[in-house]
């Protein structure tokens, strides 16, 4: 039987697999073990205080609205922990906030990065009071402090700032990222530097990369449905997620456009990932 470590080594394998945007080259920049260590981080929350609050940053703005990539595992996560006893809560800026905030708990950020942003941070981190932080596919700020997309043009006008969550929280911060210009990032600098990108510089306790943000939010929940024995992966319905998601004016990341897709890859690539990450925790043959 493997143990944690090794059922780790396997879920980060197969998270970046299809390497379409060098995450594969990535990957030995990091401590092997990241998808236990961040799935720790959670378990903690929910092992703790009842009803320990985790932040969910997420939300990347694509030609004036927010892509698939990013709130589908976000939703997966939120439900996972909701189940589980802890309280999420999704935070990201309009468009994505607005219509998410009929169906789940949400926290607003304001676009645009403004000279007070450390002190509304502050205020919102001793209101929110979180056991940890988690930020799925998350703009992460340049060197330059602005925001770029992955043909490197700027998005600093459109999106909103939760650097300074991961920057400024006194609690255990989780990022994932699958291309080098998202939250966690800095964490992998030196490893982005033949990606076609503008990288991103926020640094996470915890990085998990995949070769689509959303993976990654699976492989946390593959631990802890291991852990819970409850095999909480066959609960996620990407197909469902993106529904919803398409039916609020959710685009697809690279294709731009509102079709049932992750980054334009089918939803069989991402429930495939589900699959593979239930057998390897041994849910299913």
């Amino acid at each position: 039987m493997l143990n944690d470590q090794q059922l780790s080594q396997q879920i980060e394998d197969a998270l970046v697999a299809r390497n379409p945007r060098g995450m594969a080259q990535v990957q030995p920049a990091l401590d092997a073990g990241y998808c236990l260590r961040a799935a720790q981080i959670l378990q903690t929350c929910i092992k703790g205080t009842s009803g320990s609050t985790v932040l969910i940053g997420t939300g990347f703005p694509v030609v004036g609205t927010f892509e698939t990539d990013g709130p589908v595992g976000a939703i997966a996560l939120y439900q996972c922990l909701e189940e589980l006893g802890a309280v999420p809560i999704i935070v990201c800026g309009e468009p994505l906030v607005g219509a998410l905030s009929a169906r789940y708990r949400t926290h607003k950020i304001e676009l645009g990065i403004s000279d007070n942003i450390a002190a509304q941070t502050l205020a919102a981190l001793e209101l929110l009071n979180p056991q940890a932080i988690v930020s799925i596919e998350r703009p992460g700020q340049a060197q330059d402090g602005g925001y770029y997309n992955m043909r490197g043009e700027s998005i600093s006008q459109g999106t909103a700032c939760f650097d300074s969550y991961m920057d400024l929280a006194k609690c255990p911060t989780i990022a994932v990222g699958d291309g080098g210009n998202e939250i966690g990032m800095g964490k992998v600098i030196h490893a982005l530097e033949k990606l076609d990108i503008v990288p991103a510089i926020t640094q996470a306790d915890e990085l998990i990369i995949a070769d689509v943000s959303n993976w990654g939010a699976y492989g946390m929940i593959a631990f802890l449905g291991l852990w819970h024995r409850h095999d909480l992966l066959a609960k996620i319905e990407p197909l469902s997620i993106l529904q919803y998601l398409s039916d609020l004016g959710s685009v697809d990341g690279v294709t731009r456009i509102n079709q049932l897709t992750e980054d334009g890859l089918p939803v069989s690539e991402g429930q495939s990932v589900i699959n593979q990450l239930r057998q390897i925790t041994g849910f299913c043959d």
